[in-house]
């Protein structure tokens, strides 16, 4: 071996997008000047530069060269340490070539960029467009996908409402949104809507798009309709202002006696009955709960949608998928109309109100539970206690309603499956979205919110 070298210094950091520099000093332990050629190999071969490439070292001299790393913020440039060597290569001595090595950490960054395709969708009853989520970042993407708009126009149905995208690749995300008021006649309408990438932590990553909202019966339908109705009342207003006059011409009969060459009969006087009062008739007793008032007796309103109500028609229209839906209670409004797979329940508005009870029902997850923190006392119920937990289906409630006791913080969990979620706080806005990765910690359920009892709860999301 007639080459000593060093790497100064041999592990070193960059981040993607900027330059570092490492020095490669040799000396010619040999006896012959010697020329040495100087090539990068392994992974990270294309982001080294060797300067100079070829060194010309007499014999017992020591000399430097650098090396300059420039990895790209790409997702090529993967995240962590990555090994890298040096061939140096003898004019005078081939067989004696020699690799250095040396190590060179990556730093992670993050980068998404998500695209509507299309960016306008049409139609009557639904819109269904599709976002793209690219990962541009050199580190796994975690994020969940939700639907937004002022006005709360529409309702959204999203899959999958959670997405894990590895570095450099793409994924699809489904969603139906459907208008809550049908437009029946008039000219389109143009609606706009929201889709938004949360990850934990960051700032959501908002797309926006169009829906067309087409008539669902022809405008000039509505126009012959409109023509058809007034036709009518003038009919019936001339009917009446110049309606004929009927009158009968019919007289009454006369019947003359015939003349009678008999005696006039002497009259007969008869003496009146006397007079029977008429019976008096008693009416039918009223049927209860008849007439305007109502009672009793009237229709029975039909009962409220629950959140298993709902999760049975998620069901129903998606066997083997796994959903979870909820509704909140909020003092003086009452339930909430249920939410699922990351719909917002409650109101993130200043004058929204607290939540004082959850009800939650899933599907596809074998088993689900909830317990509930109270500013007036902690959990729901002392230790494991204060768990309530039903199957597939079936609702699960935790808090108290028509009380006036607030909740601060939740946890809810499952028994197959990652559940997540996210808790606005009155004051301190969204928390972030967190979930039970049972795959690494084992832990079947996830608290959301706060345990001090000076903050209120006021909206949820839940995904699984």
């Amino acid at each position: 071996m007639s080459l000593w070298t060093s790497l100064e210094p041999p592990s070193a950091t960059v981040d993607p997008g900027s330059t570092t520099t490492v020095r490669l000093r040799l000396r010619n332990t040999g006896d012959v000047v010697d020329e040495y050629r100087f090539t990068p190999v392994g992974d990270l071969a294309p982001y080294i530069t060797v300067e100079p490439p070829v060194l010309r070292l007499y014999p017992g001299t020591v000399d430097t060269v650098q090396l300059t790393f420039a990895p790209p913020r790409t997702p090529d440039a993967t995240a962590g340490p990555n090994p890298y060597g040096i061939q140096i290569v003898p004019s005078e001595h081939p067989e004696a070539t020699t690799v250095p090595e040396g190590n060179l950490t990556i730093t992670p960054f993050t980068e998404v960029r998500a695209e509507l395709v299309p960016h306008t969708v049409k139609g009557r009853f639904r819109g269904r467009p599709r976002l793209a989520v690219d990962n541009l970042g050199n580190t796994k993407l975690t994020a969940s996908v939700v639907g937004t708009d002022s006005g709360d126009q529409f309702s959204y149905e999203i899959h999958p409402a959670n997405v894990q995208i590895e570095p450099g690749r793409a994924a699809f995300v489904k969603a139906t949104l459907r208008p809550r008021q049908i437009a029946w006649f008039g000219r389109k309408e143009n609606r706009p809507f929201r889709l938004a990438v949360q990850r934990s932590g960051s700032t959501p990553l908002d797309v926006d798009g169009t829906f067309v909202q087409r008539g669902v019966l022809p405008r000039f339908l509505a126009t012959l309709m409109g023509l058809l109705v007034g036709l009518v009342v003038a009919a019936v207003a001339l009917w009446f202002a110049y309606k004929p006059q009927v009158a009968s011409l019919a007289q009454p009969k006369v019947v003359q006696a015939a003349a009678s060459s008999m005696p006039t009969p002497t009259p007969v006087v008869t003496l009146p009955t006397p007079s029977t009062p008429p019976p008096t008739t008693t009416p039918p007793p009223t049927p209860s709960g008849s007439g305007s008032g109502g009672g009793s007796g009237g229709k029975k309103k039909p009962p409220p949608d629950t959140a298993a109500t709902e999760v049975q028609k998620l069901a129903a229209s998606d066997p083997g998928g796994k959903h979870i839906c909820y509704r909140v209670y909020v003092g003086d409004k009452g339930w909430s109309k249920p939410s699922c797979d990351g719909v917002t329940a409650g109101s993130t508005a200043d004058s929204g109100g607290s939540i004082e009870a959850i009800n939650v029902a899933v599907s596809g997850l074998g088993h689900g539970s909830l317990d509930a923190f109270q500013q007036d006392g902690g959990w729901k119920a002392p230790e494991s206690k204060g768990w309530q937990g039903a199957a597939d289906g079936v609702d699960i409630y935790s808090g108290t309603t028509g009380k006036d006791i607030r909740l601060s913080g939740f946890a809810v969990g499952d028994d197959k499956g990652t559940i997540c979620r996210n808790a606005f706080l009155q004051g301190s806005g969204w928390g972030g979205l967190g979930c039970n990765d049972q795959a690494s910690s084992k832990v079947n359920w996830i608290f959301g919110g706060t345990t001090d009892t000076t903050k209120s709860l006021q909206a949820i999301r839940l995904t699984v």
